[in-house]
């Protein structure tokens, strides 16, 4: 590179170098270009932040929604054999709009229990991946699309991150909705997209990434501006990094480089600074992992006039559902921690005066197959997922609850039932509650338009408000 060459021009230079090297050029980007972008909604200057819920390794979600009607529980229990649940331990549910339906929760979610009986919680059943809607000859002879490494526990983890069941990308349907709604923010030192469980695909978009919260953040490890011990080697790293960040340089890519240190150190700073505040009186999360990270979220939801955020999205992962084996133990040991962390979570919102602008929804790699090898089951496909919050018109299951009948016919094989609703439906809803424009859908859910007609009046699903 000439050394007369401008700082202006070799930073041009290297942008158009990094997205010349994409392997897939940002429609939205080019949508912006050509002015075709719907602006985001935001007319009130609300507050509006997602929380998803990971629970990674494929959660047996038929055992957490599982039906209680005398047909329809000798099917459950006549397929499911030695990991059903009796009927008597179930928790009993009473969604409106489903005459005839009786289900009842697994035993362990009393939190959850009373938060769908109280409207504040509803269900959306037998969602997954699609391309395309198939049925079971078309899967059986190979007449429609299915996803990419259907069953697959990375792939799968992916699609339900991106929404993008076709291909594989390293970006996800969070991180294109903050590229679409960061300017509804004031600030976005600190990213709108906060992640309590490192790194992941789903808030990753072209500009906008996740921001790391939990031990320090994204500042530098060693470095406290306010550690004065001098038996500590924390001062004598502090003053290090100072006098690094202090000098002068004349090579541009360590210039940069240092800009987005220090850039990462002020996030971090403000960060902290806007985060320690206390809880509500009252409030009381369990000391438990979970418990502890969606405490977190409470007190980054309370600091987000420091951080300058109208909206925001959390990621907190919950992993260990791949239960091939000792399932009914694993989950009853499991559940009563997502249980309390949720409910927990919501009553402090409540108590914040938040719990309209929060909506929680979960996530999964898939279900699990209705059959079992012993007392575990393999990767299946449809599952039961959770949304809760003030803001989600509660108390109702969306989409149909499926037979669990052994070869009916959304079961393509050992329990593993097709979905009937498709996760960009499901993704639709809470992108549009967000503030997404309807027209501006299919740059956040690429295959939207597949299930969804976006000049429709009604909505994809209708569980938001």
């Amino acid at each position: 590179m000439s050394p007369n060459i401008s700082r202006r021009r070799f930073l041009g230079q290297a942008n158009c170098a990094a997205i010349s090297s994409l392997p897939l050029l940002s429609t939205l980007l080019n949508l912006k270009v050509a002015g075709t972008v719907a602006a985001a909604t935001n007319p009130t200057g609300d507050y509006r932040s997602l929380v998803c819920l990971f629970l990674s390794g494929g959660i047996d979600t038929f055992n957490v929604l599982v039906p209680r009607g005398p047909t329809e529980y000798a099917e459950y229990a006549g397929i499911r054999g030695g990991i059903a649940l009796l009927n008597n331990v179930l928790l009993p549910i009473n969604p409106l709009g489903n005459p005839g339906l009786q289900l009842g929760l697994h035993p362990a979610l009393t939190g959850i229990q009373s938060l769908f009986e109280n409207g504040n919680a509803a269900y959306v059943a037998n969602v997954g991946t699609l391309i395309e809607p198939v049925t079971k000859i078309e899967y059986n002879n190979g007449a429609k699309r299915l996803p990419l490494g259907l069953y697959s526990h990375s792939d799968q983890q992916e699609q339900w991150q991106t929404s993008m069941p076709n291909l594989h990308t390293a970006r996800g349907w969070g991180g294109r909705t903050a590229d679409m709604l960061k300017s509804l923010n004031s600030l976005n030192t600190v990213s709108m997209n906060i992640s309590l469980t490192g790194t992941n695909i789903w808030q990753a978009g072209e500009t906008v990434f996740q921001y790391t919260a939990g031990d320090g953040g994204a500042t530098l490890k060693g470095y406290d501006k306010y550690n004065k011990n001098k038996r500590s080697t924390v001062p004598i790293r502090t003053a290090a990094v100072d006098s690094q960040l202090a000098f002068e340089y004349q090579h541009l890519l360590t210039e940069t480089f240092q800009s987005q240190k220090r850039d990462a150190m002020g996030a971090s700073e403000l960060f902290n600074t806007a985060t320690n505040v206390a809880l509500p009186d009252g409030v009381a999360f369990p000391n438990t992992s979970l418990g502890n990270q969606f405490a977190n979220i409470a007190r980054i939801i309370l600091g987000r006039g420091t951080l300058g955020h109208n909206r925001q999205t959390f990621f907190v992962e919950y992993g260990g559902w791949d239960h091939h084996d000792d399932l009914l133990a694993s989950q009853a040991a499991m559940l009563p921690e997502v249980d309390a962390a949720v409910k927990a979570f919501y009553d402090c919102l409540t108590a914040m005066g938040q719990q309209n602008n929060v909506t929680l929804f979960t996530s999964s790699d898939f279900a699990r197959t209705l059959t079992t090898d012993s007392d575990g089951a393999d990767h299946a496909w449809g599952g039961n997922h959770l949304v809760m919050g003030g803001a989600v018109k509660g108390k109702q299951i969306y989409g149909k609850y499926p037979s669990l009948a052994l070869n009916n016919p959304l079961d393509v094989g050992r329990g593993r039932l097709i979905p009937q609703v498709s996760v960009d439906s499901y993704f639709a809803e809470l992108a549009l509650w967000l503030g997404v424009p309807k027209s501006s859908l299919p740059l956040v859910l690429p295959n939207i338009s597949t299930f969804y007609n976006t000049s429709s009046s009604s909505p994809p699903l209708g569980f938001m408000a």
